[in-house]
């Protein structure tokens, strides 16, 4: 018996009731290969029996929890558009607050070496490398599959001024200095139950959560951070909206000076930086 032929409106619409409007848009603009844009100019088009399976099961998939960034393959973030998988966390708005702060400290045209840590997709590192295409930029990852990740998102977005090392945090960078180094590291505390909820079931634990409090990460990079940065150089951390005391007593500890935290859109403290004297 044949399908009965049906629309990209009356697809949609039925998806829409299921999940998120949005989310309902982009799996059928993917499932289709077009932009959210045609799915608009040719809501009239009647869409074959082998795309519909396919937006179903994307459909079935988004139910059960999967982010949608995974089921697409891809995450916009700052200019670039990167692809993420299981491998690597999913790059979040608040996240180019971190950027903007690095960037504010890599004058145009300066030719300084800067690292990225637990770099994941490569989407920090590689947002810093096109905005600043004179520095040299060191990713790290303790993940081979992140960083298989990350070197093909450098190739997907033309950036060649990033070199790859996998090691945790600062190791590959022993004996080496920067002038700035950033990094989005774990920060949930461990057993906190905003990990079995949303799309943090589905991103790798261990670019999610550390230790009892969150801050075994941070500690480890803060207590590391001064041999590899030249004098005056930066260290720019993203952490959870309560941790900023404790992210700046960190850094006091360790001897930085000018710390301070910014804060993001929704006015919570985000990024915590501080300077070696």
């Amino acid at each position: 018996m044949p399908i009965p032929a049906v629309t990209v409106a009356a697809l949609a619409a039925r998806a829409r009731t299921r999940i998120d409007p949005v989310d309902a848009d982009l799996l059928l603009a993917h499932a289709l290969g077009k932009s959210r844009s045609w799915l608009f100019a040719h809501a009239t088009d009647t869409v074959d029996a082998a795309a519909a399976a396919c937006f179903e099961a994307l459909l079935a998939r988004r139910e059960a929890g999967e982010p949608v960034a995974y089921l697409v393959g891809s995450r916009g973030f700052w200019t670039l558009d990167l692809a993420v998988g299981p491998a690597t966390l999913i790059p979040r708005p608040d996240t180019e607050l971190l950027v903007e702060q690095a960037l504010a400290r890599l004058p145009a045209g300066q030719p300084l070496r800067i690292a990225d840590l637990g770099t994941g997709s490569g989407a920090i590192a590689l947002a810093l490398a096109k905005e600043r295409p004179q520095v040299q930029v060191v990713a790290t990852d303790a993940s081979p599959e992140a960083l298989d990740v990350a070197r093909a998102n450098a190739r997907r977005n033309h950036v060649g001024n990033v070199e790859f090392r996998c090691g945790s945090w600062l190791q590959p960078l022993a004996g080496e200095v920067f002038g700035l180094i950033a990094s989005n590291p774990p920060y949930i505390a461990e057993g906190d139950p905003h990990l079995s909820q949303g799309d943090l079931r589905f991103e790798p634990a261990a670019a999610l959560s550390s230790g009892a409090d969150g801050l075994d990460a941070i500690r480890t990079i803060v207590r590391d951070a001064p041999a590899c940065l030249c004098p005056g150089g930066w260290l720019l951390l993203e952490h959870g909206w309560e941790q900023g005391d404790a992210v700046r007593a960190l850094l006091v500890e360790a001897g930085f000076v000018d710390a301070a935290t910014a804060r993001d859109l929704e006015g919570r403290e985000r990024i915590t930086l501080g300077r070696r004297p």
